[in-house]
C-alpha cells in the first residue's frame, strides 16, 4: 500500500519532526504560551518557514482556546488538524477534463523531471489513459534518450526530434500525433533552465502559443518539479518560476532522503500552489498524486 511506503520513506521528516514534537508535549504538564512558542519554533526549524509556521500556531492558539484543550497529546492532535487545513486551501486533484489534456512539465535539470515524467505517464495509464510523452527538452545532452528508456518503462508513445532541434517543432508534432491518433494525455518535457530566465520563459511561451493555437477548449497543468531535499531552497526556485511560468502545481521527488518534508507546507500556504504528485523512490511504481491527509498522517 502507497501509504505504509509514505510513512517508511517520509521516516527522516517524521522522526526530525514528530520527535521534536513529543519531546516537547512531554515536558509541559499544560498547555501554555510557552508551550506553544516551542512548537512554533519546531515547525520553523522544519523547513515549514516562518510566516506559515506563525500562521499555523495562531490558528492552533486560537482553536486550543475554544476547545479548552489541556491535554498536551490533544493538542497534538489539534496541530495536526491545522496542518491538514493549510492544504484544504488549494486543490490538489490533477485537472485532465478536456478529450485531449496537457501536462507541461518544467523544472531545473537535476531534480528528477525526466523520471516524474516516467513515472505520471505509468500513472495515468493504470487510470486507463492514453499518454503520449513529448521530448521537448532538445537541449540536454542524453535528455531524449533517457526519456525514451521512461516512456519504455512505461509503455507509453514518445515523440522526439534530434539533439538541438527547436522544442516547439518537437511540441507541434505531439500535439499533431495525439490529435490524429486520439491520446487522452500530452506529457510535455521541457529544458531546465532557469540560469537564464528570459531564454526559458521566451522558450515556455513558444510553446504554449504553439498548445493554444492547435489545440481548442484542453485542459493544461504546469508542473514544477522539486527536489525535497533542498528543503526551503525549493520554496525560493518556485518563486522564480513563477515569474516565468504560469505554474498550476508541484511534484515532488526524492522525498524519501530528506529530513526538511516540512517545507511542503510553506510552499501550499505561502504560494497557494497545489502539490500534485509525490514521490518516494526509484522504481516505477514509487509516485502517487498526492493526498495531504496521508501526508500530514506520516510526519506527525
Amino acid at each position: 500500500m502507497f501509504f505504509d511506503k509514505l510513512k517508511e520513506k517520509l521516516n527522516k521528516t517524521k522522526q526530525s519532526f514528530d520527535e521534536r514534537i513529543n519531546n516537547v508535549v512531554k515536558n509541559f504538564r499544560k498547555v501554555d504560551e510557552e508551550l506553544l512558542e516551542e512548537l512554533e519554533e519546531i515547525l520553523i526549524m522544519s523547513d515549514i518557514g516562518v510566516e506559515t509556521s506563525i500562521k499555523i500556531i495562531s490558528n492552533l492558539r486560537e482553536e486550543a482556546k475554544k476547545q479548552n484543550i489541556k491535554d498536551g497529546e490533544e493538542l497534538k492532535e489539534l496541530l495536526k488538524q491545522e496542518m491538514e487545513k493549510v492544504f484544504d486551501e488549494v486543490d490538489s486533484h490533477l485537472k485532465l477534463s478536456s478529450d485531449l489534456s496537457v501536462i507541461l512539465v518544467i523544472g531545473v535539470n537535476g531534480v528528477g523531471k525526466t523520471t516524474s515524467i516516467g513515472k505520471i505517464a505509468n500513472n495515468l495509464k493504470k487510470q486507463g489513459k492514453k499518454v503520449l510523452l513529448v521530448a521537448a527538452d532538445t537541449f540536454r545532452a542524453a535528455a531524449v534518450e533517457q526519456l525514451e528508456i521512461w516512456a519504455d518503462r512505461a509503455g507509453v508513445d514518445l515523440v522526439k526530434k534530434e539533439e538541438g532541434s527547436d522544442p516547439a517543432s518537437v511540441v507541434f508534432d505531439g500535439i499533431k500525433k495525439a490529435k490524429q491518433e486520439n491520446y487522452d494525455v500530452l506529457v510535455i518535457d521541457t529544458a531546465g533552465r532557469l540560469h537564464n530566465r528570459k531564454e526559458l520563459m521566451d522558450e515556455l511561451a513558444k510553446i504554449n502559443r504553439i498548445i493554444d493555437k492547435e489545440l481548442e477548449n484542453y485542459t493544461k497543468e504546469t508542473l514544477l518539479v522539486l527536489d525535497g531535499t533542498t528543503g526551503q531552497n525549493a520554496i525560493n526556485q518556485t518563486k522564480l518560476f513563477t515569474e516565468t511560468a504560469k505554474v498550476t502545481g508541484i511534484v515532488l521527488t526524492k522525498m524519501d532522503g530528506t529530513a526538511k518534508g516540512g517545507f511542503v507546507l510553506g510552499i501550499v500556504s505561502e504560494l497557494k500552489i497545489p502539490v500534485k504528485y509525490i514521490g518516494i523512490g526509484e522504481q516505477i511504481d514509487d509516485m502517487e498524486p498526492f493526498n495531504p491527509q496521508q501526508f500530514v498522517s506520516a510526519i506527525i
